[in-house]
């Protein structure tokens, strides 16, 4: 069925790559109004070029949201030039992995302010414009998709904060569902495995090689595999909750 999302408003942030990308064009796809946001202006304006040449809207967002002032600008940016919101994707994230030992402690602040503060100021600043959506949309709910990782459930050595900020995104939108489920304002926890995206890129470069080296041998995830995962459960009836997504490549083992 398509244009199962016609009418509403949906902001992905970290949206000029790999998940956040094909989630907005997922979406689009779906009818929804796309806010596209992340630091990168250019791919952005690219993406939203495209979504807009297929006879969707885009709109561009360059922010970085790690800043508390950007991940307010970014909500009212949205809901000032589109109209509403009715989906916020928290995308945006970064996963820098390597020893406790010797870690280099400006790369936990980069995790803990995107991951885990970003996360919560964005869908702070977005509460009254989902639950108002929640209340007078056709759809008779609205949508917060928080995307963790496998790392929010299972800890391994040289992933420490990394998997700090993902337990940590796992509690925050278990309570945050407890606060708003009975105003329909529905909480979605994604989990993906290892998937084909720029984020190992950003890794040290004496820890990268074995983090691919991992994964060397299995078929990863396409960003477009959690994409899907994402439009299924926004476009569930309103009544159905869709809590959380483990997926993971069929052959990853942890």
């Amino acid at each position: 069925m398509a244009n199962r999302l016609e009418g509403t408003v949906a902001l992905i942030t970290g949206a000029s790559s790999g998940i956040g990308e094909a989630t907005a064009r997922a979406l689009a796809a779906e009818g929804a109004k796309v806010a596209l946001a992340a630091r990168r202006l250019e791919r952005l304006e690219r993406l939203a070029a495209e979504i807009g040449g297929e006879g969707h809207t885009a709109l561009a967002i360059g922010a970085d949201i790690a800043e508390p002032e950007q991940a307010v600008e970014v909500v009212g940016r949205t809901v000032t030039e589109l109209g509403r919101l009715d989906i916020l994707v928290n995308n945006a994230g970064q996963m820098l992995l390597g020893p406790i030992e010797g870690a280099p402690t400006e790369e936990w602040d980069r995790m803990i302010d995107l991951n885990l503060k970003a996360l919560a100021l964005t869908t702070h600043a977005a509460l009254p414009h989902l639950l108002a959506a929640a209340e007078d949309s056709e759809r008779r709910c609205a949508d917060v998709v928080n995307i963790s990782s496998v790392a929010g459930r299972v800890a391994r050595a040289g992933s420490g904060v990394y998997n700090l900020t993902k337990h940590g995104v796992g509690a925050f939108s278990e309570s945050f569902r407890q606060e708003f489920a009975n105003r329909r304002l529905r909480t979605i926890v994604i989990e993906p495995g290892a998937v084909a995206t720029e984020l190992t890129d950003h890794i040290r470069d004496e820890v990268r090689e074995q983090v691919r080296a991992r994964f060397a041998d299995i078929q990863t995830l396409e960003a477009e595999d959690v994409a899907d995962a994402i439009a299924y459960a926004v476009t569930r009836p309103w009544h159905v909750a869709v809590n959380e997504l483990l997926i993971r490549p069929t052959e990853q083992r942890g």
